[in-house]
């Protein structure tokens, strides 16, 4: 409920154009790890930094921008509004310094994301409830709280990506560093380094 609380305010047409949109992400992933280690601080014992772990990382996120280029690159194909709503979160940008965004990325809102959505999130629904049901229900969290954007191609990266990482972690939950660091160099590659 809280990260679908600061989700709505960070993309909701009402409260969006009041937000700085990288000061609220940061605040949101503040909020979102201090929870974690409030709440359940265990996700802490299976970050384990390796030269494995490391590789495995950049693998998986090469993997996944490939899978994003390619996809931009269909999407463009079969829907007229695909490009200008990519090119409008990528607009987002122009807001802040392209450095404090990009450190921003890497050090803070890609390993908080999937620190809460993979640790926490789908770690604690899959011990209540089934390793499937619990990849399920997080991916769905995951792409409804980027419904109030009323961006398509946005909600549908959420679902893409969330989708990836989740799968990833519930067939090898072993990999959780390596997911994190992942998603902290997809974010950065994404959006900075090498923008689709």
């Amino acid at each position: 409920m809280v990260a679908a609380a600061l989700w709505f305010v960070l993309f909701s047409p009402f409260t969006a154009p009041y937000v700085p949109f990288w000061t609220g992400m940061v605040v949101a992933d503040i909020v979102l790890i201090t929870l974690t280690v409030l709440i359940d601080g265990s996700w802490t014992r299976r970050i384990v930094f390796s030269w494995k772990n490391l590789l495995l990382g950049v693998i998986i996120a090469a993997v996944l921008w490939g899978v994003f280029f390619v996809g931009d690159k269909l999407s463009q194909l079969m829907f007229s509004f695909a490009r200008p709503q990519v090119d409008s979160i990528y607009g987002m940008k122009d807001e802040s310094d392209l450095w404090r965004i990009g450190i921003s990325l890497f050090l803070l809102i890609g390993p908080v994301e999937e620190i809460f959505w993979r640790g926490f999130v789908q770690k604690n629904l899959s011990d209540f409830y089934s390793d499937n049901v619990g990849f399920i229900l997080t991916l769905l969290f995951y792409t409804a709280i980027h419904i109030p954007s009323g961006n398509f191609m946005l909600i549908m990266a959420a679902m893409v990506a969330g989708g990836f990482w989740g799968l990833i972690y519930r067939i090898w939950p072993q990999s959780f560093t390596a997911l994190v660091v992942s998603h902290a160099l997809w974010d950065l590659a994404a959006f900075v380094l090498f923008p689709i």
